[in-house]
């Protein structure tokens, strides 16, 4: 493509990534941007209240807005701060803190459903009784406990970007401020490709562990590898020779949890307690990924892991008993650990709540994923398609994902790779020499520079072959 940046901020600007106080860190972060650019701000004001509005369409924020009273419900109408934006030369002046936003939303802070007391009553003696449950009834209570979601406004189910329409929106009105169209940032993803693909696996069950050989099998005859998440206590036992076949046949091995009791997060002194513990599991499995059980969660204590990445975070919680969700198909950093967000429906989900025998929702939830560019993360568990027709389903999910990704480039990843070119593409840096934009960095072979074009009130993206990185 010709694509050219005209943007030349004055020479008296401040590097803004050394003022972590103005709200643009999460921006940078998200497309790696030329240094310096636009120069970003926000009013502070500790008295405004906390709560929903909107930054134009398809992003619903949830944080402080100093230009409108904003909404204690997710419920729309919502009140839109987009239109209280303000612009001068290279700047954007913003009612709210896009880092708090952006945080708020990622961290699930606009839910208190990890502080109900009757919710984690009902999970607590559920998870008393489960093992004396028929399947059967469990499956009712289940779906009793999770009545009513179709009727939660927000996240948006199956697939929420407000984070990313938040980010798209305000990389607009930096373009704007700027006098441009057009701004080129770092690619998200490795060699061009258009989006990412990965395939996990939680075992639950002795059955479910027993079945691994055949999954791979599975896996192995579309062409992908996956991860393999494994209780290390109380369960099943993990045979050293268990985890040596996994890993000898190409793919990975990662903690899940520590009993799979659904307490892990019930309280703070309890997770501080068994987080030891799993952490030493994790270096005797030579795992660097973790995923709690059930995706409880609170991202808040998470620096006490010593995993590189997590994987406990849904894109949307609706079906999950610990609800709200990250709102953004791309990874993100939590401290020094990576998340990579579940973005579809599990499959277990799929099978005994929704009641769904074909692949359609999934079709669906990757299609939107892949035509934002995002992750496309994927959870089927060993222990609930040892039944022919539930592997025919998930054959036909196999084939449609390795269809696609031959025709539509999605890099066929593992959580570990996705977690490698991440880290990777975050200390890259992209800088202009001779007018000829650059990425400089170790790894920088496998960066792209690609374009973000104003397209109306969306983002258009193009991404430049590999000889332009020189």
């Amino acid at each position: 493509m010709t694509t050219t940046f005209s943007v030349r901020p004055e020479p008296s600007m401040k590097d803004t990534r050394d003022d972590l106080s103005l709200p643009m860190k999460q921006l940078d972060e998200y497309y790696r941007l030329a240094n310096p650019w636009v120069r970003f701000s926000c009013k502070k004001d500790a008295s405004v209240n906390t709560g929903f509005f909107t930054f134009g369409d398809g992003a619903i924020c949830f944080g402080k807005c100093s230009s409108l009273p904003v909404s204690r419900s997710s419920k729309r109408p919502l009140p839109d701060a987009l239109p209280h934006a303000c612009l001068s030369k290279n700047e954007v002046h913003l009612p709210f803190n896009l880092d708090e936003v952006v945080c708020n939303l990622r961290h699930e802070r606009y839910t208190h459903e990890s502080a109900g007391f009757l919710r984690r009553l009902v999970r607590d003696a559920y998870y008393f009784l489960r093992p004396s449950m028929a399947v059967r009834f469990r499956k009712y209570l289940q779906r009793a406990y999770l009545s009513g979601w179709q009727s939660i406004p927000f996240p948006s189910w199956p697939v929420d970007r407000s984070v990313d329409r938040v980010t798209e929106n305000s990389l607009i009105l930096g373009m704007e401020a700027s006098g441009v169209d057009s701004v080129p940032f770092i690619w998200f993803w490795p060699d061009g490709h258009n989006s990412c693909a990965i395939l996990t696996h939680d075992v639950e069950t002795e059955v479910g562990r027993d079945f691994c050989s055949t999954l791979m099998d599975l896996d192995d005859s579309c062409g992908m590898k996956s991860a393999f998440q494994v209780i290390p206590q109380d369960r099943y036992e993990v045979p050293l020779s268990y985890l040596a076949e996994i890993c000898q046949r190409g793919f990975e091995v990662n903690v899940h949890d520590l009993n799979h009791d659904g307490m892990l997060f019930s309280d703070k002194k309890t997770f501080m307690r068994r987080v030891g513990a799993i952490n030493q599991f994790g270096r005797e499995f030579g795992a660097r990924g973790f995923r709690s059980g059930v995706m409880y969660r609170n991202q808040d204590w998470y620096q006490a892991f010593e995993f590189e990445y997590d994987m406990s975070v849904p894109n949307v919680a609706h079906l999950e008993p610990q609800r709200g969700g990250c709102c953004t198909i791309m990874p993100y950093f939590i401290g020094n650990i990576l998340e990579l967000p579940l973005t579809t429906t599990q499959d277990y989900t799929m099978f005994h709540i929704l009641g769904e025998h074909s692949i359609n929702i999934w079709k669906r939830e990757i299609e939107a994923i892949h035509r934002n560019h995002g992750l496309i993360s994927i959870l089927v568990h060993p222990d609930y398609i040892t039944e022919k027709w539930a592997q025919d389903i998930y054959l036909e999910l196999l084939h449609h994902v390795a269809d696609k990704a031959s025709a539509d480039d999605i890099w066929l990843s593992t959580p570990a790779e996705v977690n490698d070119w991440w880290r990777t593409r975050s200390k890259l840096s992209l800088s202009s020499e001779n007018g000829t934009w650059k990425i400089t960095g170790e790894g920088s072979e496998r960066a792209r520079i690609a374009y973000a074009t104003r397209d109306g009130d969306k983002v258009r993206y193009t991404v430049d072959p590999p000889q332009a990185n020189g």
